[in-house]
């Protein structure tokens, strides 16, 4: 990481004169009071300047590339990282062969993998950064099959009278199922139950 020892009349000084340095602004970078300012005699004589280091916050992407990367190295799997910025936030899409390993049952180590990222990306930094991972795509797939089974459960409930329960999920795929019945006429939907074995239940109304 690339850091400055910069001094000035004032803590404050020495912080704009290293950012200058350095090239960057305030929310980049780290910063430690090594001495604090001191007046000399008098206000005049024998004075001390602050001394201050600053230390640019790694970027965290590329932090979360680099984790994601190594540990899917260390899982054995020959793939490969990329980063897509997509409207929904940042994507890193991996590729590559034994992506399945990866995916896991209905893709838990996937989301597994991404909670990981997203805690090494935010490891330095004070606003959230929202990191989504996907596979071959994966996520696509899923939401697709999950819209699928949302319309055959909810033409079950409406056909049977009944509610119907189906299988825990977490909170991304319940929105999913929310979403595509919310304007289903005749359907209500709520989730019931704690994670990690919270599920949808769908009633007609």
């Amino acid at each position: 990481m690339r850091k400055v020892t910069v001094s000035g009349k004032t803590v404050e000084e020495a912080i704009n004169s290293g950012l200058s340095k350095l090239d960057t602004i305030r929310e980049n970078v780290e910063v430690k009071v090594l001495e604090e300012p001191q007046k000399g005699l008098f206000g005049l004589l024998g004075g001390k300047p602050a001394v201050i280091e600053l230390q640019v916050k790694p970027d965290p992407v590329k932090e979360a590339i680099v984790f994601l990367r190594d540990t899917i190295s260390k899982m054995g799997v020959d793939a490969s990282v990329e980063k897509e910025e997509r409207k929904e936030g940042i994507f890193l899409n991996i590729t590559g062969v034994d992506i399945g390993v990866l995916i896991g049952k209905r893709g838990q180590t996937l989301d597994s993998l991404q909670y990981l990222v997203n805690l090494v990306a935010n490891k330095h930094h004070g606003s959230y950064v929202r990191i989504y991972l996907d596979a071959e795509g994966y996520r696509e797939r899923r939401r697709e099959a999950l819209e699928t089974l949302a319309m055959r459960i909810s033409n079950k409930a409406l056909r049977t009278k009944r509610e119907v329960r189906l299988e825990p999920m977490n909170a991304h795929e319940r929105k999913i199922i929310h979403t595509k019945l919310q304007n289903i006429k005749g359907v209500s939907t709520h989730s019931d139950g704690e994670e990690p074995n919270r599920r949808i239940v769908v009633t007609p109304e």
